[in-house]
């Protein structure tokens, strides 16, 4: 109820702010309308320095972890003479920009500087977004001092949370999705306004490319986040099947084509040294449906099953399994408690089942993945209730009543994930780098520094109020939302004034729902940085959804006021 009435009162405020202004403004409209523009660009001002201060006051020494080794070897090896490559299955998008910034400024400090940087453009981004989304109302009925508040309300939100913040110090693809989510999801916005509403060809064209080539470097960066790319291409996808503008379809296609070829071909060059490159993916769905593969072994062996294994190495395989996962469950008792074991530790303890059927195959790759996609299948084919069962209890970790992607900690010390930071640059890999890259062993030394005195990141009340109005608000609000939708989108005079709002709000909500369900199924929502990397197109969707329920509160306002008698001619 505290948070209700935290989001009854915030918008309270900003609607007496409006009114004011109105009431200005019927004596006085010019300067009503100076006065109401002084006070949007002197508050968008306020945000983003309040934004850029709370970035920069910290220590910008960025935060490592056991996956970032991964990232950041291959751009070490290079700087240091050696050749550029895969390492541990992670793609190339995100080493490269790091051997880049690296080369261009060797103080890994940098890397942390531009992550907040571009964290700044993408509630730039969202800004510019949510403007733009205007044109998708022919008939607006909120007015637009009041959209204009509600999208900086939306930037606010975003840019001065410490999530955010936490993840643009971390070496990690995480610290740069939101700014990839931001301009993917506004030159879609463009392509569409462009397409559809406006009719301009060449814009269109030009967009629709763009779109595609931050869609496809979006899937380079994080591979989970292919099904979001493929949903935001959706209006893209829609326009091929218009008639005409043969020439604008020709353009778009060799766009996706070449786009494709630049980002995805040195990957896969690349990856083919990499072994485990190749068993990632199966190796995740193995060891994630672990005890349902046990269980389907157990059941193989009982109906003496046609499985193309030997029964006496299956029954030893599913021995060695389901004793992991009870040495899994021992280890870490906590640990994904949706799931019931530890799916990291099946997967990478040197002594684990992973490592255990790496030596069963003799390091065939090619044998090991088709073993791992054998089972995975198999439980998808003899065990399907149970898989999506599976996945819908990690759905509804996200979709929960209060949503787990704003996180309303007071303090989050720094010093632990320096402390953390240190473990994993301590590992003997970056020893042997050390000697050999200078910055490297500046980096270290820092970081032993930080783990016993690094600051604390905080978050003041006024933040933590209102991100608990939105976690609360985030299940309401896409109900109503989907509600309202249905209404619209099924009556024509409704689809011909909101149709296009009603179809953007169910598009921003689909870029999580697709996005915790490629997670769902590949991964774990337990893991934290897998949900709240997702607050950015989060906090858009559901203010999109205030805006959508406003306009059509008004609407329907509008249409039940009692029409006055015509008086004139009396």
């Amino acid at each position: 109820m505290r948070a209700y009435f935290w989001t009854a009162l915030i918008l309270c405020c900003i609607f007496a702010l409006i009114r004011v202004v109105r009431m200005i403004g019927t004596s006085r409209p010019a300067a009503a309308a100076r006065l109401g523009s002084f006070l949007y660009w002197g508050a968008l001002a306020i945000i983003f320095a309040l934004a850029a201060w709370l970035r920069f006051r910290l220590t910008l020494d960025p935060i490592a972890d056991p996956d970032t080794w991964g990232y950041l070897s291959p751009a070490l090896r290079k700087l240091t003479g050696a050749e550029f490559g895969h390492t541990h299955g992670r793609n190339f998008t995100y080493p490269g920009s790091l051997f880049l910034l690296l080369k261009v400024c060797p103080d890994f400090r940098a890397i942390t500087v531009v992550q907040h940087l571009l964290g700044l453009v993408a509630g730039a981004m969202l800004l510019l977004t949510w403007r733009r989304t205007r044109v998708f109302l022919p008939f607006p009925r909120v007015a637009h001092d009041v959209h204009a508040w509600l999208g900086l309300m939306a930037a606010a939100m975003y840019l001065l949370a410490a999530e955010p913040i936490r993840i643009e110090m971390q070496i990690r693809p995480e610290g740069v999705c939101a700014f990839l989510f931001s301009i993917n999801l506004f030159f879609v916005t463009q392509f569409t306004a462009c397409c559809f509403v406006e009719r301009r060809r060449v814009a269109t064209a030009v967009y629709g490319i763009i779109a595609m080539l931050t869609a496809i470097l979006l899937v380079s960066l994080k591979p989970n986040f292919a099904l979001a790319a493929i949903v935001g291409l959706l209006p893209i996808g829609i326009f091929f099947f218009r008639r005409a503008w043969s020439w604008q379809k020709i353009t778009l296609a060799g766009g996706a084509a070449a786009s494709a070829a630049l980002l995805l071909l040195p990957d896969y060059f690349l990856s083919r040294n990499d072994k485990a490159s190749q068993t990632y993916l199966p190796l995740m769905l193995f060891a994630i449906h672990a005890d349902l593969i046990r269980d389907q072994m157990a059941a193989d062996l009982e109906r003496n099953a046609k499985v193309p294994y030997p029964r006496d190495w299956l029954m030893r395989v599913q021995r060695a399994l389901s004793d992991e996962i009870v040495k899994s469950s021992v280890v870490s008792p906590r640990h994904h408690s949706k799931i019931g074991f530890d799916y990291d530790y099946l997967m990478n303890n040197q002594t684990s089942i992973a490592a255990q059927l790496r030596r069963e195959f003799d390091g065939d790759v090619s044998a090991l993945c088709a073993f791992y996609w054998f089972y995975y299948r198999r439980v998808w084919l003899q065990r399907p209730l149970f898989v999506v069962k599976k996945i819908a209890r990690q759905m509804a970790i996200f979709y929960a009543p209060r949503c787990p992607v704003y996180r309303q900690t007071k303090f989050l010390p720094l010093t632990d994930e320096y402390d953390r930071s240190l473990s994993s640059v301590g590992r003997q890999s970056y020893r042997e780098i050390r000697a050999e890259y200078p910055p490297a062993a500046d980096f270290i030394s820092r970081t032993e520094l930080l783990a016993r005195s690094a600051p604390v990141l905080q978050q003041r009340a006024y933040i933590r109020k209102s991100l608990l109005v939105l976690a609360v608000t985030y299940l309401p609000l896409l109900l109503i939302a989907l509600t309202i939708s249905v209404v619209v989108l099924s009556q024509k005079n409704w689809r011909r004034r909101l149709g296009w709002l009603a179809a953007l709000v169910l598009f921003v909500y689909a870029y999580n729902m697709v996005s915790c369900l490629e997670v769902a199924v590949f991964h774990s929502l337990e893991v934290l940085r897998k949900v709240t990397v997702q607050m950015f197109f989060a906090t858009l969707a559901q203010f999109f959804a205030l805006w959508f329920i406003l306009e059509f509160a008004l609407e329907m306002r509008g249409r039940a006021k009692p029409s006055l008698p015509d008086t004139s001619s009396r």
